[in-house]
């Protein structure tokens, strides 16, 4: 039977023990992991690989001796409980292996679980698990995990007061970074509130979540777009002890500006377009974002990527002589200046 997307959640954290198997497929090899884990823990419990009820095996492994297979699935347990045989890295050229000892699957077998990369409607692996009446397939796309995913995750993990400012920016994460990376992050948020019983802020969510640039060039992109001319001169000078590039602050400068415009002139308000920057903006940096966006407005943002573009051009012009950190410090002044007028 085929699961659709929203079964297939439901289906991994509560899986049936009782049918012949589960076929994972899709494209990305981490989220068909972290399902399979999901699904392969609520099968055994969490001591289900010390007491002997999980049993590890490879596609290739079958195909080269197809017996350790069937021998895995009718073994009686020494200890009481479900038992899994897990077969990783299917392809279609395994099913001629595999596919007997499907077949001869009774009751009180060990469930097999199998996941496998793209396979095509017409595999016959697939074909078996969608039309087998006691056995289930789940495609797993490549798409962030929802809201009431991340919930669920967090709640399994303990915690579960989570604000909704909190998990909106844990959604908009969850579609910036790749599978692994995400959950690694919820972790890091799990390790960072414990023993804190107080909601999950966005603040939590920017203090954990993976940086991308560096800090002091956040501070001299913030200085310039609130019109802080003042204050670039001595952020300059530590920026260029530190060896900062200018071509680095340009590409950063251009980064900040992409945003802010995307920001203000998105059809349906500033509001609704911070939500869809990419990649997204978190925590008080957030509202940071969405107040300068405001205050430039998109026609004043559009005359400022054009000096910034303009910057750049100098910048890798063959004809230029003047110090190219000078000339990238002067452009700052002017855009701060533009956003007084």
């Amino acid at each position: 039977m085929k699961l659709s997307p929203r079964d297939a959640t439901s289906y991994f954290a509560r899986p049936d023990p009782d049918k012949t198997g589960l076929l994972i497929y899709g494209a990305d090899g981490m989220r068909i992991a972290l399902k399979r884990q999901e699904a392969v823990a609520a099968l055994v419990g969490p001591n289900g690989e010390e007491e002997m009820r999980l049993t590890r095996m490879n596609g290739a492994e079958v195909r080269r001796d197809p017996a350790m297979l069937t021998d895995a699935i009718k073994a009686v347990g020494f200890f009481p409980g479900p038992r899994v045989v897990f077969v990783e890295d299917a392809t279609e050229a395994h099913a001629p292996a595999i596919l007997p000892a499907l077949q001869d699957w009774q009751a009180g077998d060990a469930q097999v679980v199998i996941t496998a990369g793209q396979l095509k409607p017409t595999s016959k692996l697939r074909k078996f698990f969608e039309t087998h009446v006691n056995a289930y397939a789940a495609a797993i796309y490549d798409n962030p995990p929802t809201r009431g995913e991340i919930e669920a995750e967090l709640k399994r993990s303990g915690l579960q007061n989570l604000s909704q400012e909190a998990l909106r920016d844990l959604s908009a994460l969850a579609n910036a970074i790749d599978p692994g990376d995400f959950r690694q992050t919820l972790e890091k948020l799990v390790l960072y509130k414990f023993g804190d019983d107080t909601a999950v802020l966005p603040e939590d969510i920017a203090a954990i979540a993976p940086a991308s640039t560096e800090a002091e060039i956040d501070d001299l992109l913030d200085i310039v777009a609130e019109a802080k001319s003042d204050q670039i001169g001595p952020l300059m000078q530590r920026l260029r002890a530190q060896g900062t590039q200018p071509v680095t602050l340009c590409i950063g400068l251009m980064r900040h500006f992409r945003t802010l415009y995307a920001v203000a002139a998105h059809p349906g308000g500033s509001n609704e377009g911070i939500n869809k920057v990419r990649p997204p903006v978190f925590g008080p940096r957030r509202d940071k974002v969405l107040r300068q966006a405001q205050g430039w407005g998109a026609q004043k943002l559009q005359a400022a990527l054009t000096e910034i573009t303009q910057t750049d051009l100098a910048l890798r012009s063959a004809a230029q002589t003047a110090p190219a950190m000078a000339l990238v410090e002067r452009s700052l002044i002017r855009l701060a200046m533009m956003a007084r007028r």
